[in-house]
């Protein structure tokens, strides 16, 4: 049956309502989220054409750059179109493509970090059969896997959206299109669809949260058995930058998603929205240039080269 609405715009919340502050926030935010495409660019210019990082945590590194460019690209020129020309309007179908986005390239991020994890459990607990267990062909259907098996919620999602009717008031409380939030301005029992994304989302999260943690339960385990001090530090520096990213990641989706959206928490809750949406994309490959001697040395010889 085809979805009839009652409302076709959606209006967006404005991050400020002082003049002043909407130019300072739209500089920073523009600023950053330049930054952000930059140093992802670079960062998978650096993989695919140093030969010095063709290795699987390189080839992971490109894929989660690519994904944090293509997140912030969903929300961020939106919400500085917003900035720009005080016109926080947005269709329903524009909304819901937007949701889709956010949910596709947010879910494929945290199995691509569990796979990471998965790649330094094998570089430190098996290190003399790293190049046969993770070759280029496990690799690549690793990533193919996460690519394809992030598709599931987005699409249930999106259903359960489009077989509802929506009829305002059509204001919601964020500065991007989310899936609660679109549930507050539905007219229809939606009930149902949250049981629905409830049951998805604890199968896509318990599953991503094992593979990505267990792992390091067998890191620890192997790394406290190294006798001598530096070879516990080199093993712990090969992991600290994933798990920098990994804490960054997960603690801004407990508490965008996870506590209650009450008057009291609001403010922080948008707080920790912009850190996800917005600096967590550039952050990512900050942690990594700065932990990375092979990317920082790879970044030092193509500026040489030029």
């Amino acid at each position: 049956m085809r979805n009839q609405t009652s409302i076709t715009n959606v209006l967006l919340v404005s991050l400020s309502d002082n003049q002043r502050t909407i130019h300072v926030l739209f500089t920073v935010f523009l600023l950053v989220y330049l930054m952000t495409v930059f140093t992802n660019v670079l960062i998978i210019l650096l993989v695919v054409t140093c030969s010095s990082l063709h290795t699987p945590m390189y080839f992971f590194l490109g894929n989660l750059a690519f994904l944090d460019m293509s997140y912030s690209s969903v929300t961020a020129p939106r919400m500085l179109l917003g900035l720009t020309t005080r016109h926080w309007s947005i269709s329903l179908p524009d909304c819901i493509a937007q949701v889709f986005f956010v949910i596709y390239f947010g879910t494929s991020e945290i199995f691509l970090l569990s796979s990471m994890s998965y790649d330094r459990y094998v570089a430190i607990c098996h290190p003399l059969h790293y190049s046969q267990v993770m070759s280029w062909s496990k690799c690549s259907q690793i990533v193919s896997l996460v690519w394809s098996s992030s598709l599931l919620a987005p699409i249930i999602c999106t259903l359960c959206l489009i077989r509802l009717t929506f009829c305002g008031p059509n204001f919601i409380q964020n500065f991007f299109c989310d899936l609660p939030h679109l549930f507050q301005i539905s007219c229809t029992d939606f009930s149902m669809n949250v049981l629905v994304l409830i049951i998805v989302g604890f199968f896509h999260g318990a599953i991503a949260f094992v593979t990505t943690f267990y792992p390091y339960v067998r890191i620890f385990s192997t790394v406290f058995r190294i006798r001598t001090s530096d070879g516990k530090r080199k093993a712990f520096s090969t992991c600290t930058s994933h798990l920098t990213v990994v804490f960054i990641y997960y603690t801004s989706v407990t508490f965008i998603y996870l506590v209650p959206n009450t008057s009291n928490l609001l403010t922080l809750n948008r707080v920790f929205t912009v850190i996800y949406t917005l600096i967590t994309p550039l952050l990512n490959p900050l942690i990594y240039s700065l932990r990375c001697r092979d990317l920082k040395a790879a970044l030092q010889r193509a500026i040489h080269v030029h």
